[in-house]
């Protein structure tokens, strides 16, 4: 391997080639913080030096993992002693912003929030929004299809990308760069990167689609009496605002992050079933202002809210969100934890967790906790679950639990964090037998020596 490295460092410079120290001093897994263990951390400055880079590991068959911004939760990003990681954190250079074509293009080691900020620069936004904003990747994001709290009205990244460019296995660069929202001639080649975790190619540059700025945004946390009340709430107001956010706490998240952890003061009283926060966008402050405030009034008359807080500046507004997004507080407090990602139909969302909790409890009874929310708009739900004093050795007990049940109602194992190493095993619960095959084709086509994040997705 030394003398592959030597030859990879005379393409990036002998110090953006990373070995021993350097390299062990780096976290790959957010959840664990556990430090990489990968040969060797190569950070090419551009396309061109990934793709020779990409050449010799071939050559050589060498595998290779991708890092992005490191905020993923299923230990997609995890390299083995044998492996090398390809950091793409010298390519951040957002190249052009197009106020006429609402395009945005940018180098994927660019943080979501830049991106972001250049977009409101212009009088525009990219909206895609999540958490991780100041330290996960446009490629990251584009290689996990990432989703975030704004689904509900933007949908998820891979609808906000026109086109990209992406490294293959053996060095050939695929650059789609298309910049038109129109563009049927043949395949649409970017969609078999978007979602893929960086086993089918390694994403470098991309073109974004924005949209237009809403200056006037208005926020709300609501307590909500049951869970058909959550629901009709949700049918109801996008009918009479211009919805962007609806997320739901369960009461055992709410308070948790609250009255129990004292990380952030309740806003409302604790002892709600359920709990949502929801905001709106739009370009008249006043007129929105108006109708979130007959919305609120007009659910509360019909009995789908006990009680409400409204936010009247912006320093209210994170601080409503931040009870929803302090995922470091709420790790801290469960921890140790296991934490899940899962999508299914609405209507099936109470039943789930109420007999996922009593699952639970059957089998591990006495020292099993579950704390649920999530963007219930767009069917996602979080389920946190630790079990004390076993944690570590209930970890598959704890699994089984929670994906099986998703087969039986059309549900999902990954609604936005992907599959990584962590969900592997469960990817026939949300795919059938022919999809895994096709998925194995492309991978065999794209990525014959299985160079890319092996053993990811598919193992």
């Amino acid at each position: 391997m030394q003398q592959l490295l030597d030859h990879i460092a005379e393409i990036v410079g002998r110090d953006h080639l990373l070995t021993g120290e350097a390299v062990r001093q780096r976290n790959a897994d957010w959840f664990t913080h556990s430090p990489c263990e990968a040969a060797a951390i190569v950070r090419p400055a551009n396309t061109e030096q990934l793709s020779r880079v990409m050449a010799l590991c071939h050559a050589a068959g060498q595998p290779v993992v991708t890092h992005g911004g490191l905020t993923g939760v299923v230990h997609g990003a995890v390299a083995a002693p044998n492996e090398l990681a390809v950091s793409l954190e010298r390519m951040t250079a957002i190249e052009a912003v197009d106020p006429v074509g609402g395009t945005l293009t940018a180098q994927a080691g660019v943080p979501l929030q830049r991106v972001q900020e250049a977009a409101v620069e212009i009088g525009m936004q990219f909206p895609v929004d999540l958490g991780a904003r100041g330290s996960c990747t446009i490629g990251g994001n584009i290689a996990t299809n990432a989703g975030g709290i704004r689904v509900i009205r933007y949908g998820m990244m891979r609808q906000q990308v026109l086109g990209l460019e992406a490294v293959l296995a053996g060095g050939r660069v695929i650059s789609s760069m298309n910049t038109m929202l129109k563009n049927n001639a043949g395949y649409d080649l970017k969609q078999l990167f978007i979602g893929s975790e960086g086993t089918l190619g390694i994403v470098t540059r991309a073109v974004l689609r924005l949209q237009p700025a809403l200056p006037s945004e208005q926020c709300a946390l609501v307590s909500v009496p049951s869970f058909e009340a959550l629901t009709r709430l949700l049918n109801l107001a996008p009918r009479r605002i211009g919805l962007s956010a609806f997320e739901a706490l369960w009461n055992s998240h709410y308070r948790l992050m609250t009255e129990e952890s004292g990380a952030h003061t309740p806003p409302l009283a604790t002892d709600s079933p359920f709990y949502a926060i929801l905001e709106s966008q739009g370009m008249d402050t006043e007129r929105d202002a108006e109708q979130f405030q007959a919305l609120l009034e007009e659910a509360f008359e019909a009995e789908l809210i006990t009680d409400a807080v409204l936010a009247s500046s912006e320093a209210q507004r994170q601080a409503i969100w931040a009870i929803r997004e302090d995922i470091e507080a709420l790790v801290r407090t469960l921890k140790p934890m296991f934490s899940f990602d899962i999508s299914l139909p609405i209507p099936a969302m109470e039943t789930y967790v109420e007999g996922l909790e009593q699952r639970l409890a059957e089998a591990f009874p006495g020292v099993a906790r579950l704390v649920a929310f999530g963007h219930l708009g767009d069917g996602n739900l979080h389920i946190m679950v630790t079990v004390r004093d076993a944690a570590a050795e209930c970890r598959r007990a704890v699994e089984q639990l929670v994906y099986a049940p998703l087969a039986e109602i059309g549900g999902s194992v990954s609604a936005e964090h992907g599959i990584g190493l962590e969900k592997r095993d469960y990817l026939h619960f949300s795919r059938s037998e022919e999809e895994v095959a096709t998925m194995r084709l492309l991978k065999q086509a794209l990525d014959p020596k299985g160079l890319l994040n092996p053993g990811k997705v598919l193992g």
